[in-house]
């Protein structure tokens, strides 16, 4: 086996042993964890060079800044023929090429992906779980297609004693892009100063044994061997080591390096650097102040939550105010457990998180049952509880971890403004007014891509609430049942008026704000 010097090489470099027809996945989940110097190389060499050619990109967490970075650099046309991705919205040429027939291309859950590289790891045929049922995932509803351009199913039903499930295909994974803190004399790779640990040890496995290049890129190459329990990715996997220059090795695409991300909290204190508190003015709470306190009145002490990107990180705010964060454990798909969620192009990293496990151990613990509590964001919800979170029009965000999340969570809680467009609420003495109204509904006939099946999560008992700024509504066998009604809100006018079906109304009662006012 040869040494890390032996297989040192520049970015450039490494993405030349990238062939035409390549089937390559990268590492990262937003700007944590994402190799950026890679990236850019494999689009420099396209542009200069015209190839590679024809390669299938395979993610499962979506990375990118909505601009330039992370999976940005490789929406070109010629140089992708197909993209299985998770999330898309912070790559929107990428979702451009989709919707447009441009490349082939299909959304599937961000945790069936990571756990998917896995079983392409180890030469088995595919992925069994029911998450994705009921959903436009599901083979009974579009198998994740983004365009009549894919052919191929990646998706089929299947019994198992007497159960129906979904099989997802493997597919093989020739070029691994992944990234680490550094890298030893043996080129064994540690992710000590990384916000996220990530998918990197299931790809280089799996490119590794589909006799493909893993090339990682690294801050630094280590003079002494790491001790063997902190070894992430073994060196022995690795072909090429890229040693990126600061710029293109950001802990985030949101800031260069913070400690906070890497480093545990004071036990008896799990929030104790004043610089991550935000105060929040009561006396001026809009729609999402209000949304985030009533939802945060569904929290339980002892709770193990997940809290989605949106509305929902208002959730944390409030939960400090109330003393609550000591209380419960907050958690994230990307694999940090405690502290407190960053926000924006932080997403997927912790402040003081008390542990950083991989991604597809987290997806494990959540698809098991693990979740006490979830709140995640809503942009459409019709009369059988379904949820769309992933397409709008033209414009194609995907679902990310939201499907296994909102599957399995034990309670879940959607969050969202009852309209949206120009919506301008305030809260006063006489209750919530609403100063312009949005000028489109939320609460629409039939969505137009099912991220959360209703259907499936009513027949399964589940609990499940819709909160807004100014009703609250829960799921029932027959459908959306209004529950509450904030004070100073018209049932008919600024409810029962702006939605596309009628719900089921029985006993309404006052929406109760405790920290809005």
């Amino acid at each position: 086996m040869s040494h890390a010097a032996e297989r040192i090489c520049s970015a450039d470099q490494a993405v030349a042993a990238i062939p035409d027809g390549a089937a390559i996945a990268c590492s990262g989940f937003v700007g944590a964890g994402h190799p950026e110097a890679l990236s850019a190389a494999l689009e420099r060499r396209y542009l200069q060079t015209g190839g590679p050619t024809g390669l299938t990109l395979i993610y499962a967490a979506g990375q990118g800044d909505g601009q330039r970075r992370g999976l940005n650099h490789l929406a070109h046309a010629g140089l992708l023929q197909r993209v299985i991705g998770g999330h898309w919205g912070l790559c929107p040429e990428l979702g451009r090429l989709a919707l447009t027939g441009m490349i082939e291309a299909w959304n599937l859950p961000q945790g069936v992906l990571c756990h998917l590289f896995r079983e392409i790891a180890a030469g088995r045929p595919g992925l069994i779980t029911d998450v994705g049922m009921g959903t436009f995932i599901d083979p009974l509803h579009g198998g994740g297609r983004l365009s009549d351009r894919c052919s191929e199913e990646l998706v089929e039903r299947i019994e198992v004693r007497g159960r129906p499930f979904l099989l997802y295909h493997s597919f093989p994974i020739n070029v691994a892009l992944i990234r680490a803190t550094a890298a030893d004399p043996w080129g064994n790779l540690i992710l000590e100063d990384e916000a996220v640990i990530g998918d990197v040890l299931p790809l280089a496995q799996a490119a590794h044994n589909h006799g493909g290049p893993v090339i990682a890129q690294v801050q630094r190459i280590s003079a002494e061997p790491f001790a063997p329990q902190r070894v992430r990715v073994p060196g022995r996997l690795v072909t090429h080591l890229v040693i990126s220059e600061p710029a293109e090795h950001w802990q985030t695409f949101g800031v260069q390096h913070d400690e906070r991300f890497c480093t545990a909290a004071e036990p008896q204190d799990p929030m104790t650097d004043g610089a991550i508190r935000r105060q929040v003015d009561a006396e001026s709470a809009d729609a999402r102040r209000i949304i985030a306190d009533r939802a945060c009145q569904e929290l339980q002490p002892g709770s193990i939550v997940n809290l989605g990107i949106g509305l929902p990180e208002g959730i944390a705010e409030v939960a400090r105010e109330r003393g609550l964060l000591q209380q419960v454990l907050l958690t994230l798909e990307s694999g940090p457990l405690g502290g407190e969620p960053a926000r924006g192009l932080n997403f997927g990293a912790s402040y003081l998180p008390q542990a950083i496990i991989d991604q597809p151990a987290q997806f494990d613990f959540y698809d098991g049952g693990g979740l006490d509590f979830a709140a995640l964001g809503a942009a459409e919800v019709d009369q059988q509880g379904n949820v769309n979170v992933s397409r709008f029009g033209d414009r194609f965000a995907g679902v990310g971890g939201f499907v296994n999340i909102s599957q399995k969570a034990r309670r879940l809680v959607f969050c969202g403004t009852f309209t949206t467009g120009g919506l301008d609420v305030r809260w006063g003495a006489g209750g919530l007014q609403i100063v312009q109204e949005g000028q489109v509904s939320k609460f629409v006939e039939r969505v137009q891509q099912v991220s959360f099946s209703g259907q499936v999560a009513a027949r399964q008992q589940r609990e499940v609430l819709y909160v807004t700024e100014r009703a609250v509504f829960s799921l029932t066998v027959e459908g959306l049942q209004l529950l509450e009604i904030a004070p100073g809100i018209d049932l008919q006018r600024d409810i029962l008026d702006r939605m596309r079906f009628r719900p089921f109304i029985r006993e309404v009662k006052t929406m109760s704000l405790t920290g809005a006012g």
